[in-house]
């Protein structure tokens, strides 16, 4: 027989050579390349598909049918109004975040429904998921629980019963015999997630796919599953904390960046319709380090805390740590405090951390975090009831920021008294009644005027 000649694909572009090298000549990462055998000639055997002809754009059916509700109002928000039928979605998230139990949850929530859902569980038993859904008080005639990892076996099933939803938990466990690769490689991510896509656009089944993360926070497996899917949702939070947040980094059918906030309890994942009044719950009153910032997830305005604390350095290099914000960003930021700013952080140790395991990656929160470092430094306390909004140039001025009128909403309707933003915002909004408004264009006369 003729020896099978291997190949050498890489995890985040899908460059495939002939021999292996520690940088992919393509995406020129390194070690991403991963050896895999050359697939059959048959991949895709799905006779819904077959059929398909080139349409003019003028003539599209424009018909837009309506979304399948899960009732779960902050994931229905999420999704962009709700599932669309035909779509593939990633849920992606650390183990035991809660990403089983939330699709448990929407499972039952469409069964109740009349929607015939298929949840295939391949890493677990079939009585230990009925055993789960007991505790949260989920049963239903509609939802079926199959517990297989062969895509073939899956295919058969799903073509027979013809459900409406699909959930597959998860995406790493699932392999094809054509494939001889081990279940979780580079191919048979790949091959089993095209299928289920071109399975799901086919069929019109609403699909959810449950995939594993690695260290780094990333979606294991090869960079072209999420584009290969139309939504990806991240679930994030800390495990010692009773809270969720799931973000909406892609999505084909509304808005990205979007945030939607869960409590976890015995009873599984509720959802938190005010999440700012969740972040500020535990926030003490005149005390040093400690700043509100009004960002954006999405649409949506939060109020999170920023935390820092300064205190000398006992060794020559300084340490910086941050929590929730970028560090790359938080040594910019405090170069231009110490340069423009005047204060003198050289032989100190710097931590900023936002409080609630929030990630913040939008530039409005700079002068907030600024003010906050210099709290700490001086030992003296922000105003209370006081917010502060802008965007920290090198040269140390207040640059604008976006939809300021929505933040200052949730302001007020937090009890907020005042505001501190920059100049150019204060122009032409009609909420000086509402609010105090103070308008700065220098990070230093920001921070002076935050500081009691």
């Amino acid at each position: 027989m003729v020896k099978t000649k291997s190949i050498w694909c890489c995890v985040e572009c899908g460059h495939s050579q002939s021999k292996w090298s520690g940088q992919c000549s393509s995406c020129e990462k390194w070690n991403t390349l991963h050896e895999e055998e050359p697939l059959p000639v048959k991949r895709f055997d799905d006779e819904e598909v077959k059929g398909a002809k080139p349409v003019k754009v003028d003539e599209a059916s424009l018909i837009e049918e309506p979304r399948m509700l899960s009732h779960i109002g902050e994931f229905d928000r999420l999704l962009g109004g709700g599932v669309v039928k035909g779509s593939l979605s990633l849920v992606g998230g650390d183990p035991g975040i809660g990403k089983s139990t939330l699709m448990l949850q929407v499972s039952s929530s469409f069964a109740k429904q009349g929607l015939s859902v298929l949840y295939v569980c391949g890493e677990e038993s079939v009585s230990q998921v009925s055993m789960r859904a007991k505790r949260l008080g989920i049963g239903s005639e509609s939802l079926y629980l199959f517990s297989e990892t062969n895509l073939t076996t899956i295919k058969q099933q799903i073509k027979a019963l013809n459900p409406d939803v699909v959930v597959i938990d998860s995406i790493q466990i699932l392999y094809k015999n054509e494939i001889s690769s081990a279940p979780g490689s580079v191919s048979q991510v790949r091959e089993t997630a095209t299928e289920m896509m071109h399975l799901a656009k086919g069929r019109n089944i609403a699909t959810f796919l449950i995939g594993h993360v690695t260290k780094a926070g990333e979606i294991a497996g090869p960079r072209v599953l999420e584009h290969i899917v139309d939504t990806v949702l991240y679930f994030q939070g800390d495990h010692k904390q009773g809270y969720r947040l799931m973000r909406a980094t892609k999505n084909r059918f509304g808005s990205a960046d979007e945030i939607a906030v869960f409590q976890m309890d015995a009873r599984g994942l509720k959802e938190v319709p005010n999440p700012s009044k969740l972040f500020l719950e535990e926030r003490r009153d005149n005390h040093s380090g400690s700043v509100i910032i009004p960002t954006l997830e999405g649409s949506r305005p939060i109020l999170v805390e920023v935390q820092a604390l300064v205190t000398e350095s006992p060794f020559s290099t300084p340490t910086r740590r941050s929590t929730g914000i970028d560090p790359n960003r938080l040594a910019l930021l405090l170069a231009v405090m110490e340069k423009r700013g005047g204060y003198q952080l050289y032989h100190h140790d710097v931590f900023v951390s936002i409080a609630g395991g929030v990630r913040i990656d939008e530039p409005a929160a700079d002068l907030g975090i600024l003010t906050a470092i210099a709290s700490s430094l001086l030992n003296r306390p922000c105003l209370p009831s006081c917010a502060l909004i802008g965007e920290v140039g090198l040269g140390g001025e207040v640059r604008s920021a976006a939809r300021v009128e929505s933040r200052l909403k949730e302001l007020v309707q937090m009890g907020f008294t005042c505001c501190i933003l920059p100049s150019r915002n204060k122009k032409g909004i009609a909420m000086g009644k509402e609010i105090e408004l103070i308008g700065v264009e220098h990070v230093k006369e920001g921070i002076n005027a935050a500081l009691c």
